[in-house]
């Protein structure tokens, strides 16, 4: 089933609450998917180091280690805050490549949630409730976010099957339904170079965005790309660096509504994920149609 929350702020006087917003959200839906959950943030401020979020099942080993290879690696004290099970590195972009090959290389029990300029992803298994509280979630400023909550149907419950799936630089997306044909899709993404964590479908639809993106498509034009590349029933929620999109499947079946007002745009499962946000009595409130795009950029 799932729930499906998204943010996007229009009005900079809202991003300190962000975090306790999009928790507030994701709470709400938490009877739609008690198995995992995931929120992914985006930073206000651009000109922050360039972020990787790892998780790790054994923190108190792992993390050490790895900040002393990262030291050793770029001749300078690793920057590495952990946040639970996960931590996040901020390093010069120049550097991330380097990092993010000795990371796969030398900690392959790592896993990689996220990278870019502005985006951090936190998920795990639990209810959101505990998984947000796990990581603060509540006290993240930002500009714009997404978060799931999981039943989890066709795979384990697992850190790594929980969404937002992240699968390019400040990029992530989360997923409510099922894609028929994610196998053969995948065989192709992998000879175009994509990497994959796992055999859920969703990172699939993850990367087929991130790949139409480095072909030159902007997000609007990859979603609709999407329409005639990706088989099943769907509804997605896409972040990118600056950017927030929807799109459902051309038969809609899975539930999601839609609220605007000139300090934000909000997206919910159900109506009452909405219902706390700051003057949403005077949104404009609507159902995103089947096979329609809609996407805002700053």
């Amino acid at each position: 089933m799932c729930g499906i929350v998204g943010l996007f702020l229009k009005d900079s006087t809202l991003e300190p609450d962000l975090g306790a917003m999009l928790t507030a959200m994701l709470v709400t839906m938490t009877d739609r998917g008690p198995d995992s959950a995931g929120i992914a943030i985006y930073s206000e401020d651009s000109a922050k180091p360039f972020k990787i979020t790892v998780q790790s099942l054994d923190p108190a080993t792992d993390f050490p280690a790895l900040s002393d290879r990262i030291a050793k690696l770029t001749g300078a004290p690793a920057q590495l805050l952990e946040k639970g099970s996960h931590a996040v590195i901020a390093l010069a972009k120049s550097a991330a490549d380097t990092v993010l090959t000795m990371i796969r290389s030398d900690f392959p029990e790592l896993r990689i949630m996220s990278q870019g300029n502005r985006i951090e992803i936190f998920k795990e298994t639990g209810l959101p409730e505990k998984v947000a509280a796990e990581f603060s979630v509540a006290a993240m400023h930002g500009t714009h976010g997404i978060g799931h909550t999981r039943m989890a149907t066709e795979s384990a419950v697992t850190t790594l099957g929980a969404h937002p799936f992240s699968t390019g630089s400040d990029q992530c997306l989360v997923h409510n339904g099922s894609l028929s044909n994610h196998n053969s899709l995948r065989r192709k993404l992998v000879r175009d170079g994509m990497h994959f964590e796992t055999e859920n479908d969703s990172e699939v639809a993850a990367a087929y965005l991130t790949r139409r993106m480095q072909g030159g498509d902007n997000l609007g034009g990859a979603l609709q790309a999407g329409l005639d590349d990706l088989d099943g029933f769907y509804t997605f929620v896409v972040g990118t660096e600056t950017g927030f999109g929807v799109l459902r499947d051309p038969i809609a079946c899975k539930p999601a509504v839609m609220a605007e007002t000139d300090r934000f745009v909000a997206f919910g499962s159900e109506y009452r994920a909405l219902v706390d946000l700051p003057g949403i009595k005077d949104a404009r409130v609507w159902e995103p149609q089947p096979a329609k795009v809609y996407f805002w950029e700053r």
